[in-house]
């Protein structure tokens, strides 16, 4: 069987990762990567192998037609206009999160994928998570009962640095709700079954590179916050996100209470931020209610696919499933366009409840879909 051939555009940190766990899979090499920053470009061709061709324009990648597969993988800003381009071909596509920077690109996007035949994959790694798949899999079988209220953790490290300190803006990203927290906002709403309807947010750039300067502006993303999320079934949520708490033994800790029992995902973070420099694996935690016991399990994960990114092994387990649908020729997306614009959309709603102080009702202020629910 002839392997899978990817092309990686955007191949900076986040498009290094899909490259280190596609050369995990058996039958799939990266054969183009594409980036306009010579670093990350010869980074990313060093990676891929000698046999791997290196372009500075997407368009000369897609015109060279050496893949079966694209991954995007380039900053937030960029992704409306290169999805215009790569879904004006007939190949797969992983498109890294968030789909884009504004509900209404998202929406744009859905628009131009209508005759599509070519499955489109939003990459929404936290899904994929071993532990908040065990989180999945108990709730399948009923043990918390019917899901009533989810909340999220995340006490993690400051953004990296970027190429062009792309993700130090809210121009640029979306904002830190849409370009970090979308992954959550999917979760909440997987989780729960149902779609958002009402978000409210309170959080501050209070503590994180207040000393960096670019072209003499100050960076503008939230470093901490809440957000609350109702949901048409009448379900909640809650995200809790600072992002200047490196020492927190579980980097996320995701939480789905029922009438039952209450079920816990907890995650370590990346093993090159801990302390020892040790990979450590994450536990799943019920506390039963009639028993009024916790009960936890370690969720081991192999560690040359922890090794291989910074999200607990999920990068690799999500390639896994898109590469059998690729494969196969047949199948849906797990993650739709859809399911990438209501990540989004809450993003967007939970940044303009941040800088407003009001509650943001998405049946209210034109979003079709909410409207709907």
């Amino acid at each position: 069987m002839e392997p899978i051939r990817y092309g990686i555009i955007g191949s900076g940190m986040m498009g290094q990762e899909h490259m280190r766990n596609i050369a995990l899979l058996d039958g799939a090499r990266v054969s183009a990567v594409c980036d306009p920053d010579a670093g990350m470009r010869a980074q990313a061709q060093a990676l891929a192998g000698e046999d791997a061709r290196a372009f500075d324009d997407h368009r000369a990648l897609l015109g060279a037609d050496l893949c079966d597969a694209y991954v995007l993988a380039a900053p937030n800003d960029l992704h409306a206009k290169l999805m215009r381009d790569l879904l004006a071909t007939d190949k797969p596509i992983l498109c890294e999160k968030p789909l884009a920077t504004t509900a209404e690109d998202c929406r744009a996007l859905m628009k131009a994928a209508e005759a599509r035949r070519a499955p489109v994959w939003v990459a929404m790694e936290y899904r994929y998570m071993p532990p908040v798949e065990r989180l999945r899999e108990a709730l399948a079988e009923g043990l918390a009962g019917t899901p009533r209220m989810v909340s999220i953790r995340e006490h993690r490290f400051p953004f990296l640095e970027k190429v062009g300190a792309w993700n130090r803006f809210n121009a640029r990203t979306g904002g830190t709700m849409v370009e970090k927290c979308c992954h959550f906002f999917d979760l909440m709403r997987l989780l729960l079954g149902s779609d958002p309807i009402r978000v409210y947010a309170s959080g501050g750039a209070d503590v994180n590179h207040r000393d960096e300067r670019y072209d003499g502006r100050m960076p503008d993303m939230v470093d901490h916050g809440f957000v609350t999320v109702d949901f048409a079934n009448g379900t909640r949520a809650m995200l809790e996100l600072c992002m200047f708490a490196e020492g927190s033994h579980w980097q996320e800790v995701v939480s789905v209470t029922g009438e039952k029992a209450r079920l816990d995902a907890c995650v370590p973070g990346p093993a090159r931020f801990s302390p020892d420099g040790q990979e450590r694996h994450s536990e799943f935690v019920i506390s039963d209610r009639a028993s009024k016991r916790e009960t936890r399990e370690v969720v081991a994960v192999d560690e040359r696919i922890l090794r291989a990114g910074d999200h607990h092994g999920s990068t690799y387990f999500q390639h896994a499933r898109f590469l059998e649908m690729v494969r196969s020729g047949a199948g849906t997306p797990e993650l739709s366009l859809s399911d990438g614009y209501w990540s989004v959309l809450v993003g967007e709603a939970a940044e303009c409840s941040i800088r407003t102080h009001q509650v943001i009702d998405l049946r209210e202020n034109g979003h079709p879909d909410a409207s709907a629910a």
